[in-house]
C-alpha cells in the first residue's frame, strides 16, 4: 500500500525541505533535538516532525532513510509525536568517526529512556519498520529492506487512539546535515499477534 505524501502535517516545519511522492528531504537546522528530562534533567522539544493521522489500530509503516549526519547526536529516522511529553522514535544517532548509535525513545509522561547499540560509523543508510497493535508498538530496523530485526517493543500511554507518525530528522549541536527518506510503505501489520503464553 503506497503511502501517502499528500496527508503529512508539519509539527515544527524546517527551513529547507522538499517533499515528492517518492522522496522526502529534510535539511536540519543547529540545536533541535526531541528529549525529555531523564538523566540530562532539561527538555528538549523543537526537532521537525513530519506526519500523517490515522486511528487505524493494526498497522505497519516502512521507510528507508539516508543521511549524511557528521556531528554528535545527528539523527533521522521516524517517529510518533502525540505531543511534546508523550512519542517515540528510533534513529542512528552520530557520535564520533568510529561508531554511531542505532537505538529508539521512548516518552511517556514527559519522561523519555533511550535504548542502543553501537554499530560503525561508516553506516550511512537504515531501514525502519513502525508496527502498531492497539495501544503497543514495534520498532525494527534492516540494512537490506528486506531482513528486519527487533529493536524494541513497547507500549504507549496515550497512544489507544488517533495516532500521528512518520519522519524526523534534528541535530542537536551545531551542525546541519541533509536526511532522506524513501520507499514509504503503509502495510497490513507485520507484528503478528504473540502465540506463546496467554492473556491473564
Amino acid at each position: 500500500m503506497k503511502f501517502d505524501v499528500n496527508g503529512l502535517k508539519w509539527t515544527r516545519e524546517p527551513q529547507s525541505f522538499s517533499i515528492t511522492d517518492e522522496r522526502i528531504e529534510i535539511v536540519t537546522k543547529p540545536h533541535t533535538d526531541l528529549w525529555q528530562r531523564t538523566y540530562y534533567h532539561f527538555q528538549n522539544d523543537n526537532a521537525p516532525v513530519l506526519q500523517t493521522e490515522t486511528g487505524e489500530q493494526f498497522f505497519s509503516f516502512t521507510v528507508r532513510t539516508e543521511f549524511e549526519s557528521k556531528r554528535r547526536f545527528d539523527q533521522c529516522g521516524i517517529v510518533m509525536y502525540l505531543d511534546s511529553e508523550n512519542w517515540l522514535k528510533a534513529s542512528i544517532e552520530y557520535e564520533n568517526e568510529r561508531f554511531q548509535h542505532l537505538g529508539s525513545v521512548v516518552t511517556n509522561d514527559g519522561y523519555s529512556d533511550w535504548a542502543t547499540t553501537e554499530i560503525d560509523a561508516s553506516v550511512k543508510s537504515m531501514w525502519y519498520r513502525f508496527s502498531r497493535r492497539e495501544d503497543d508498538y514495534l520498532i525494527e530496523c534492516s540494512e537490506d529492506g528486506r531482513s528486519f530485526k527487533q529493536m524494541r517493543v513497547c507500549h504507549m500511554n496515550n497512544g489507544g487512539g488517533v495516532i500521528r507518525f512518520g519522519v524526523y530528522a534534528c541535530s542537536p549541536e551545531e551542525s546541519s546535515f541533509r536526511a532522506v527518506f524513501t520507499d514509504m510503505e503503509l502495510s497490513e501489520c507485520k507484528w503478528l499477534p504473540h502465540d506463546g503464553q496467554q492473556p491473564d
